[in-house]
């Protein structure tokens, strides 16, 4: 089992960045897929961004592409999101995952771990 703790979120304008930051402890970080989630109350989970155990492969959500971007460090066991030019539709409670195997996946149903979350609010 792999423990997530994120970080980083808070209120910024639009137009603005914030750098999201997620912990792992436990199992090994550098064997899972790992990915950024964002929800919004009374609708359903959505997929940002997630990106492949080695680094080498992305994966973003149409809304987030070319503004977000997502990395990781091993070494640390973190993995971060980047967004810039925030928009008010980004403002969501933002949740990192990881899923087992090689592959990329942007289904809610493939991750296993979940951390509790961080809220990013975008004011216009």
């Amino acid at each position: 089992q792999v423990q997530l703790v994120e970080s980083g979120g808070g209120l910024v304008q639009a137009g603005g960045s914030l750098r999201l930051s997620c912990a792992a402890s436990g199992r090994t970080f550098s064997s899972y897929v790992m990915g950024w989630f964002r929800q919004n109350p009374g609708k359903e989970r959505e997929f940002v961004a997630a990106i492949s155990w080695t680094g080498a492969y992305t994966r973003y959500a149409d809304s987030v592409k070319g503004r977000f971007t997502i990395s990781r460090d091993n070494a640390k066991n973190t993995v971060y999101l980047q967004m810039n030019s925030l928009k008010p539709e980004d403002t969501a409670v933002y949740y990192c995952a990881c899923a087992a195997g090689g592959v990329i996946t942007t289904s809610t149903k493939n991750f296993g771990s979940w951390g509790q979350g961080t809220q990013v609010a975008v004011s216009s």
